[in-house]
């Protein structure tokens, strides 16, 4: 009878609270936003200078160079990069699986909080929709309470109520479209570490002894 009694005092509570629940979770949304914006944005920056260095150098065999280049660089991409050319002596193979792993590793980096916008475009519309029922409750519950009252009694709570889903849906859009975004920056983003990352395994077979000889 306790528990049936704490959820009679939820369901009588209205769902003013679920609104400023969402608030904050829209306050969450905008933090994440410009979070992950300004590290993709930084990001991109320091592989389109890396990027533009480092294509020459492999263009000319130039894989020493490009591995200071890499190790001296700063981002996702030089540190990415940094691990295949720091072990050129073990060969393409192993230089490959080095940048397998790295790449896997920064990849986790790059869509961190993206799990918070998604979760939130996902269930805010769900968490609108609660505080709806609950308005929907306490609206009929107080016209019950309120013998004589006409329905404008029902009708100003159910107006509170909806709000409540409007609110969810306000918050699920953004976020979603904000993930849908920066998923689509972070695959672009590891694409072009991808076709440098295939320029220097190229250029490394090309400069292998096993390469060499089996041409020979």
């Amino acid at each position: 009878m306790t528990e049936f009694g704490a959820l009679k005092v939820l369901a009588y509570s209205g769902g003013e609270w679920v609104i400023y629940l969402l608030l904050a979770c829209s306050i969450l949304t905008i933090a994440v936003i410009i979070e992950r914006a300004l590290v993709l944005r930084r990001e991109r920056r320091q592989l389109c200078g890396l990027e533009k260095e480092l294509a020459t150098l492999l263009e000319k065999g130039n894989l020493e160079s490009a591995a200071s280049v890499s190790a001296g660089a700063q981002g996702a991409a030089a540190r990415l990069l940094s691990s295949g050319l720091g072990h050129l002596k073990a060969g393409p193979a192993a230089v490959e699986e080095y940048i397998a792993s790295a790449k896997i590793t920064e990849k986790q980096a790059m869509e961190r909080r993206l799990l918070i916008l998604g979760s939130l475009g996902n269930n805010a519309p769900f968490i609108g929709l609660f505080g709806t029922v609950l308005g929907v409750i306490k609206a009929f519950h107080d016209l019950a309470e309120t013998a004589g009252a006409g329905p404008e009694v029902v009708m100003q709570g159910l107006s509170e109520a909806l709000i409540a889903t409007a609110v969810g849906l306000l918050v699920a859009i953004p976020a979603v479209m904000a993930y849908n975004y920066f998923q689509k920056r972070v695959n672009d983003f590891f694409a072009d570490i991808e076709s440098l990352s295939r320029l220097l395994l190229a250029r490394l077979r090309d400069e292998s002894p096993s390469t060499k000889s089996s041409g020979r």
